[in-house]
């Protein structure tokens, strides 16, 4: 299977769907992930297959759950994941990719003027460190993937999400262990509108995603 084939059937396994134009962007920023990669850290992960099944479609793994139209915060972006592949699938959303690495967001800021991408931006910042030129209360979904405990992921999320928005968690193959570790602290506080334990097409990674709402 070519990689055009690995994303767009992915994806479809996904249930989302990825035109030729939309794979034409993936594969913009593929080659502009690993052009800044050369000079700075922002995978570990070289192949340009292992790139689209753990970064893309692990990123675009939530869109199901995100409404289109919406906004959306990406704490911890890193280098754009999960936030500029949900872009891409979901063209309607407003993005912020917030990130503490002044680089990282200097790569996110550039792939998306490169990509043509409008209503998303990256800003630097620390999310526990409010003012960081990111609005409380404001976003209808926040997504964090694999950053933090359970715990201080939902602390840092909880100011930024909008009275009947949703914190939508994304952790790997210890997910499940790390939501019965964490859910005597958070029950009072959130209400669990979704769960999904899956693998990865085309791989056997296993994801879980964790979505909750604020009481």
């Amino acid at each position: 299977m070519s990689l055009r084939g690995y994303l767009i059937e992915g994806a479809k396994e996904l249930g989302v769907g990825v035109s030729e134009k939309d794979a034409d962007l993936f594969f913009e920023y593929l080659e502009n992930l690993k052009t800044w990669n050369d000079k700075i850290n922002l995978t570990s992960i070289k192949n340009d297959r292992d790139i689209i099944i753990s970064h893309f479609l692990d990123s675009i793994s939530v869109a199901p759950l995100i409404e289109d139209g919406k906004r959306v915060l990406d704490i911890g972006s890193g280098a754009g994941f999960p936030g500029i592949p949900l872009k891409i699938v979901r063209p309607g959303l407003e993005v912020t990719l917030l990130d503490s690495v002044n680089k990282k967001v200097s790569f996110m800021n550039d792939t998306i003027r490169k990509l043509g991408l409008k209503r998303i931006k990256a800003v630097w910042g620390r999310a526990e460190e409010p003012p960081n030129d990111v609005p409380l209360r404001h976003f209808d979904y926040i997504v964090n993937r694999a950053v933090g405990s359970i715990s201080d992921t939902l602390k840092l999320s909880s100011p930024y999400v909008s009275e009947d928005g949703t914190i939508i968690l994304m952790r790997g193959k210890r997910g499940s262990e790390e939501w019965n570790t964490a859910i005597e602290a958070v029950e009072n506080k959130f209400e669990l509108v979704d769960f999904k334990d899956f693998t990865l097409p085309l791989s056997d990674l296993k994801r879980i995603i964790i979505a909750l709402r604020p009481l």
